[in-house]
Formats: structure tokens, C-alpha cells, sequence
């Protein structure tokens, strides 16, 4: 279920040369699970813009984006005080109910923000929380304090070494226990997760959205039982059905 509101700009701050955080004031009622995302429309873009919600309260979603475009450079352009039209409640999010004892979530890029709220909620049932941070260099780097501040135990790697584990995420996790894994991020990222990995877990993919609710057919991938829409039966699916 989704449901279209009318949102307003609370803050729009940078947190890297490219990435920001947007906190929106609106209804947020229609997100009922870590992992989901809502789509913005833009004055003069015929598209929605997708958004991974990084996390929410009663009264606000925070979100965090890159500014990779036209749409995104729209965005960052706004102040507080404008409003925004989204579509809230979109997506197959994370699902807690499974039997992980000591969780690992892995993001890399703009595939962190939406491991945030997971790590909340994974951290109120009680359990351990391990977190991967993956970016290409230091200065890309945002959110590891924040999780740390949560109470996770946070490893950053970066591509080129500047910060923490030199190499890609995969790299870290020779040092680390888990048994269970959430993961979002680029293709290449989940792909060689998946394969690094012999435990069970579930992947966020990032695709380019036509409608964001399933109409359109455009952001399909092949799995064990079919096709299934990104946008509709994902972003997140469990590893054990991907054809990759």
C-alpha cells in the first residue's frame, strides 16, 4: 500500500562534496518497514525520483541522497520551508523475522542510508549489530559516526585506502562474525557479496524506476520463480533466489 502526500523541507544539508541529507515533514504512516522508499516528483521532470527512506519517526523521513543529475541537482537546491509531493509505503523492505543471532549489514555509497533504520530496529530486538560501510575513498565517507552512535560495530572500507579496510567490503569480512547478512548497494557489490558469503541474507538492489509501484515492467530481474519488479516484489529479495 502506498499513499501520495504533500511533504516539507526541513533541512537540506550537505554530508559529503556530494551527498546530502533531506528531513521531510508529512505523514508517515505508509512506512512500516526498513528497506522501503519514496518516489518525488519534481516541477518540470516527467519522473518520479526514487529515494531509499533512511529513516522516520511519527512526524518525519529522513532521506539521503546523491546529486547525480538534473532531478537530484533540483533537490539540492531546496530550502527549508518548500514542499514536495511523494509517494510513500513503496517497496518490499527488510524483513527482521528470521532466526539471525549476530547480524552483519553491509552498504556501499548510497546504499547505506537505507541500513540505518535497520540497524535500529535489528538493535531493539536485542541483537548485535555489525556494520560494513564500502566507499571508493575517505572523503566519501558519511553516516559511520552515526552508526556508531547507534551502538553498531562499524568497519569502513575504502577503494583506495584512505580509510579503514583498503579494497572493497568483501574485504572485511574475514574479521568479522556473523550469520546473517542485509545488504544494499551497486550490482557489482551484491553480486560478489553473495558469492563471498555462505550464509543466508538479503539484498537491496538499485535500479532505475519508470512508475515505482509496479505498472510499468521497467526494473525487472530474473530470479528462481520469474521475473520480479525492483520497484514492487523489492528492492529487496532474499540471496538464494537471484539468477544472477
Amino acid at each position: 500500500m502506498y499513499k501520495q502526500g504533500i511533504y516539507t523541507v526541513l533541512e537540506n544539508a550537505p554530508l559529503t562534496a556530494s551527498v546530502r541529507r533531506m528531513r521531510l515533514g508529512g505523514d508517515t504512516q505508509w512506512i512500516v518497514r526498513p528497506g522501503q522508499f519514496v518516489n518525488i516528483a519534481l516541477a518540470g521532470k516527467f519522473l518520479r525520483r526514487p529515494i531509499s527512506v533512511c529513516d522516520y519517526d511519527a512526524e518525519s523521513i529522513t532521506l539521503i541522497y546523491k546529486v547525480v543529475g538534473e532531478g537530484t541537482a533540483q533537490l539540492a537546491g531546496m530550502l527549508p520551508g518548500e514542499r514536495l509531493d511523494l509517494l510513500t509505503g513503496l517497496g518490499n523492505g527488510f524483513s527482521t523475522d528470521n532466526d539471525a543471532r549476530r547480524p552483519l549489514l553491509v552498504g556501499g555509497g548510497v546504499g547505506v542510508p537505507p541500513l540505518y533504520n535497520l540497524a535500529k530496529t535489528l538493535l531493539a530486538k536485542g541483537l548485535p549489530v555489525q556494520v560494513v560501510l564500502g566507499f571508493n575513498t575517505a572523503a566519501e565517507v558519511f553516516y559511520a559516526e552515526e552508526f556508531r552512535a547507534l551502538g553498531c560495530g562499524v568497519t569502513v572500507a575504502t577503494a583506495d585506502g584512505t580509510c579503514g579496510v583498503k579494497g572493497f567490503v568483501t574485504h572485511a569480512l574475514p574479521d568479522l562474525d556473523f550469520d546473517y547478512f542485509y545488504a544494499c548497494g551497486p550490482l557489482p557489490m551484491l553480486r560478489a557479496l553473495a558469492a563471498a558469503t555462505v550464509c543466508d541474507g538479503q539484498l537491496s538492489f538499485e535500479e532505475r524506476m519508470g512508475c515505482g509501484f509496479g505498472a510499468c515492467m521497467g526494473c525487472s530481474c530474473k530470479t528462481l520463480t520469474g521475473h520480479k519488479r525492483i520497484c514492487k516484489e523489492g528492492p529487496v529479495m532474499n540471496k538464494g533466489e537471484i539468477l544472477w
